[in-house]
């Protein structure tokens, strides 16, 4: 199993956060030997384990990512992915945009 690795941004709690990946808070504080849960920080880098992510609705770039990544990520179609969000450029993409990978 290859974990996704996970930025938490401010206002993100493990709850939160595991319910977007399909797994459990304390399975990733388990997984990140995180005592208290309640105190992750905006930053922090997070493993989060999942055999087969479910894609959650909508993605926010991050940076390094490309639209083959993502898509690879959660065993989409990058075509699929490129159509849904009308991407004229698929290699255009920001760090902060938002997509949509299913409806």
């Amino acid at each position: 199993m290859e974990p996704i690795i996970y930025t938490v941004r401010k206002g993100n709690t493990l709850f939160a956060i595991a319910q977007l990946f399909g797994t459990t808070a304390q399975d990733i504080a388990r997984y990140n030997g995180i005592v208290y849960p309640y105190t992750i920080y905006p930053g922090q880098k997070l493993r989060i384990p999942v055999e087969n992510p479910t894609p959650p609705q909508y993605y926010f770039v991050r940076p390094g990512d490309n639209i083959y990544s993502i898509s690879y990520r959660y065993a989409l179609d990058p075509n699929e992915v490129i159509a849904i969000n009308n991407l004229e450029d698929p290699n255009a993409i920001y760090p902060g945009q938002r997509l949509t990978l299913y409806i």
